[in-house]
C-alpha cells in the first residue's frame, strides 16, 4: 500500500542571522512536510546568500512576507527590538508565528502581543526551545507532582565564555537590545526556571549588574521571591572565564533535589537520599540537547500550522518581562523592587 503523503505547510522567515543559519533553516530543509517560501532581512545581500545555500530563491521585504497568501506561518528571527512589532503585524494578517525570545523588550510590549494574539486567528509559539527538552519535561513533572516536596529554591547559571569582540552589534546597543547579559541570557534562563515551577506569581526582586565595556551589562545577578516563598536565583554572564559555557539549573526541595544538565534527581526515601533519575532518550544522530530541542520545537510549530496541536497564549511572558524590568530597576536604584 502506498503511504499517504502529508500536506506541506509553507513558511517564511524574518531574519537571516545566526539562529536562522545554524538552527532553523537546516532543520526546516530536512522536512518533507515544509516548504520554505521566502526569506526577509534588512541586509538583502546576506539574505540572498543564505537563501541560495538552502534553496530559498524568494528574498522579500517584511511587508511582502506578511502579505503573501502562499505563506501559512512566519518564523521571526530578527533582532530582539523588532520581535513585538513583527509578531503583531504577522498576527494581524492571519499568520501563525514562531518568535524567538524575548517576545518584547518590555512588560507592556509583551502585553500588547498577547492581546493581539487573543484577537487573531493565528497562534504564537515562543522560541524557548528548552521547554521541549525531555530532561526539562521530566524535572517539571517531578516538581508538579510534589515528588521533591516543597521547593525552597531554584538557581540558574547561564554563563557564556568571554569572546573577542571585533565590533559592536545590536546586542551591545541598549536601544536595540533592551539590555545585556540579563536580557540576552536571563530571559531564557528565567523562563526555564519559571516554567519548571509552573510560572508562579512573583513577589519581589533584587539585582546587580556589572560591566563597563559596552552600553549594556556583561554580567548580572538576581534573587527573586515568589508569593509561595520560593527563592529564584540567577547568574548570567557574557564574560565567564573557564573551559566552557555553563548552562545549569539546581532545584532544592524539602524531600529531594535535582540538577540539569545532565538530569540528576534524588529523593528522600527510607531516611536516605536515593537516585530516582529517569532514563532519558538519546537524541538521534548524535545531536546535542540544544539542536534536538529546536527540532522538537519546530515539529510542534508545524503541527500547530497543520491544526494538529494547540498553542496557548504566551501570557507568562508578561510576568517574565515584568521580572526583567524589575531587576533592571533594582540594579539602578540599589534596592529590592516589589513585583506584586
Amino acid at each position: 500500500m502506498t503511504p499517504v503523503s502529508r500536506p506541506r505547510v509553507r513558511v517564511g522567515l524574518a531574519g537571516a542571522g545566526a539562529i536562522t543559519q545554524v538552527v532553523h533553516l537546516p532543520i526546516l530543509a530536512e522536512r518533507d512536510d515544509v516548504e520554505v517560501v521566502a526569506l526577509a532581512d534588512t541586509d538583502e545581500l546576506k539574505a540572498a546568500t543564505i537563501g541560495r545555500r538552502f534553496g530559498v530563491d524568494r528574498i522579500v521585504g517584511d511587508e511582502a512576507l506578511y502579505e503573501s497568501d502562499d505563506i501559512d506561518g512566519i518564523l521571526i528571527c530578527a533582532p530582539s527590538y523588532r520581535h513585538e512589532e513583527l509578531t503583531i503585524q504577522a498576527l494581524e494578517r492571519g499568520k501563525h508565528v514562531l518568535v524567538e525570545r524575548p517576545l518584547s523588550l518590555s512588560r507592556s510590549g509583551a502585553q500588547r502581543v498577547v492581546e493581539a494574539a487573543a484577537q487573531a486567528e493565528g497562534r504564537v509559539v515562543m522560541g524557548l526551545a528548552h521547554r521541549f527538552r525531555p530532561d526539562v519535561a521530566a524535572l517539571r513533572a517531578f516538581i508538579a507532582g510534589g515528588e521533591l516536596g516543597t521547593v525552597s529554591a531554584v538557581h540558574a547559571s547561564w554563563l557564556n565564555r568571554k569572546v573577542r569582540q571585533v565590533r559592536t552589534t545590536w546586542r551591545q546597543r541598549a536601544e536595540e537590545s533592551g539590555g545585556g547579559a540579563l536580557m540576552d541570557l536571563g530571559v531564557q534562563a528565567l523562563d526555564l526556571v519559571l516554567w519548571l515551577l509552573g510560572y508562579p506569581e512573583l513577589r519581589s526582586v533584587r539585582a546587580r549588574i556589572y560591566g563597563e565595556e559596552f552600553e549594556v551589562e556583561e554580567e548580572a545577578h538576581l534573587d527573586a521571591d515568589t508569593i509561595e516563598g520560593t527563592t529564584i536565583g540567577l547568574a548570567a554572564s557574557w564574560r565567564h572565564h573557564g573551559p566552557a559555557d555553563i548552562h545549569s539549573v539546581r532545584v532544592l526541595g524539602s524531600e529531594g533535589g535535582a540538577t540539569l544538565p545532565p538530569l540528576s534527581v534524588y529523593k528522600q526515601l527510607g531516611g536516605r537520599p536515593l537516585d530516582v533519575t529517569p532514563r532519558q532518550p538519546i537524541p538521534r544522530g548524535g545531536e546535542d540537547l540544544f539542536t534536538n530541542a529546536y527540532r522538537r520545537q519546530i515539529d510542534h510549530f508545524v503541527r500547530v500550522l497543520m491544526g494538529e496541536a494547540e498553542a496557548p497564549l504566551p501570557s507568562g511572558q508578561i510576568a517574565l518581562m515584568g521580572l526583567i524590568e524589575g531587576a533592571y530597576r533594582s540594579a539602578k536604584e540599589g534596592r529590592t523592587v516589589q513585583l506584586s
